[in-house]
């Protein structure tokens, strides 16, 4: 809990202005390290969504009747550099495992403390010279605690101006706070044609099930249609069974120049099993009866799904998927999919046609929120919205009022939007705080709190409940003294 000393009494209006984001009191500098996948181009003529799809609201409002003044995103660790993704093992430790681009993994306690060793480092094998490349996914099995296996996804180098996206599996080492370096196995590798839209988020299912999401390798509007292609993993989430491989051998981190040199040179494996792969494909895949398309894909039609989540609770997938340069959206995969579902893109972004009348026949599913670019609530001249971070479905126990509500933002404004499912048909999409934020990820503990990456200071928040020394438990921070904390700076 952060707690404020009451300065003035204060009547609560749930329509007020989100309280901007606390800050540490010394900012961290850093610079603008990473493009998530958009376009500087000129927003065009926005076209009307269609009535199931939610779309940014005139004016901040109370999401569900919750007070938005209830919570705040208070800094929880630092002094990292460029954090990507934040995961925690499920092992009952309470710790924190953040992944920073360049390809380290430090650890912290459930307090924020960072321990002095990385849990691992991959900087020697990680190739981040590509704005949205470098070390981009992390996933713990559902047994850590008993098998102490985890996954990481990263680019590899290979020719010049392309890419190459791995998949390996590594072991805890006899110090749970380290891992075993040598233990390294490869189970994937994807061949990327550009440097951008490389996607690597990585997480598995209630299903046991390893899920992968893969960008449509751009460039610009996915000339060569990638993302509708399903004879080609890219533009597609992936899902895999590392399960039923055979027995595990380590492969060694140089076992990537292998996978890389057997697509390149031999072009061979269009597909993701090569001789190195270490992963089955679930039987149930949708593709698996198709023989001109890849077995591996579970929905397609993606332009750079960048950050997703599962839903603890309901086992719903929720997709972040970035815009080419109008659109941002927000698309479900229900936990009754079958998969097989086709998202649209480059036929559609978002809710808007985009003219390229290529798409594979069959229907294509809607997202169910989007927004704008140049989306005239945003009130900061110059920070305009360029790029979603998908988020999580709040499933924490210190602010009971915000269960359900699903958290996502983007990462040039900073800005930050709850939505909530009302009775499984329409979506309440409302604006829940305008923040500085370079927001690159977001993550959650085991217990369902939430944390988000800040790029901008090289900072992890989390999403506390903020209670006053009088008792009340709402109001607004700038009517609070607190010296740890204070509205951010416009820097």
């Amino acid at each position: 809990m952060i707690r404020f000393s009451p300065r003035a009494p204060r009547r609560l209006d749930p329509h007020t202005s989100r309280r901007p984001a606390l800050l540490l009191a010394v900012l961290l500098a850093s610079p603008l390290s990473v493009v998530i996948g958009w376009w500087p181009v000129a927003s065009g003529a926005s076209a009307e969504g269609a009535a199931t799809v939610a779309t940014a609201p005139s004016a901040p409002h109370a999401v569900a009747g919750v007070d938005p003044n209830s919570a705040a995103w208070v800094p929880f660790a630092s002094s990292f550099s460029r954090p990507i993704a934040i995961r925690h093992a499920g092992d009952q430790t309470g710790r924190l495992f953040i992944a920073e681009q360049g390809g380290r993994i430090w650890v912290t306690d459930a307090k924020g403390h960072r321990f002095p060793d990385p849990f691992l480092d991959l900087s020697e094998e990680v190739n981040d010279t590509g704005l949205e490349q470098g070390l981009l996914g992390l996933a713990f099995h559902p047994a850590y605690a008993s098998n102490q296996r985890f996954f990481v996804a990263y680019t590899r180098a290979s020719k010049p101006g392309t890419g190459f996206l791995v998949v390996f599996e590594y072991l805890a080492s006899n110090d749970p706070d380290r891992a075993d370096p040598a233990s390294a196995r490869a189970i994937l590798g994807i061949e990327i044609p550009t440097e951008i839209h490389n996607g690597g988020n990585i997480l598995f299912g209630p299903d046991g099930y390893l899920y992968l999401g893969v960008g449509d390798g751009g460039p610009a509007r996915d000339p060569e249609n990638n993302a509708q292609d399903p004879s080609n993993l890219l533009g597609a989430i992936l899902r895999l069974d590392i399960d039923s491989s055979p027995p595990r051998e380590p492969s060694g981190p140089a076992s990537a120049n292998r996978l890389v040199d057997g697509h390149s040179d031999a072009g061979t494996f269009r597909c993701g099993l090569g001789p190195l792969d270490g992963y089955t494909i679930p039987a149930d895949n949708p593709f698996v009866e198709e023989e001109a398309a890849c077995a591996e894909i579970w929905t397609f039609g993606w332009r750079h799904p960048w950050r997703w989540s599962f839903d603890r609770a309901t086992g719903d997938l929720l997709v972040g998927d970035v815009g080419q340069g109008d659109v941002e959206e927000v698309s479900l995969i229900p936990v009754s999919s079958t998969g097989g579902e086709n998202y649209g893109w480059s036929c559609m972004e978002g809710d808007l046609p985009t003219g390229f009348n290529r798409c594979r026949p069959g229907p294509l599913t809607d997202p169910q929120v989007t927004y704008r670019h140049d989306d005239p609530t945003n009130p900061q001249v110059g920070l305009a919205n360029c790029a979603i971070t998908g988020g999580y479905r709040y499933r924490g126990q210190q602010l009971p009022e915000l269960d359900g509500i699903y958290f996502f933002g983007d990462y040039c404004s900073g800005r930050i939007w709850a939505t909530d499912e009302i009775r499984g048909v329409a979506w309440d999409f409302d604006l829940w705080e305008d923040t500085r934020f370079r927001i690159a990820s977001f993550g959650e503990d085991e217990r369902g709190e939430l944390y988000l990456a800040d790029h901008r200071r090289n900072v992890i928040f989390r999403l506390a409940a903020v209670v006053f020394t009088d008792g009340f438990e709402s109001g607004d921070a700038s009517a609070w003294s607190n010296t740890a904390l204070h509205r951010p700076k416009s820097n």
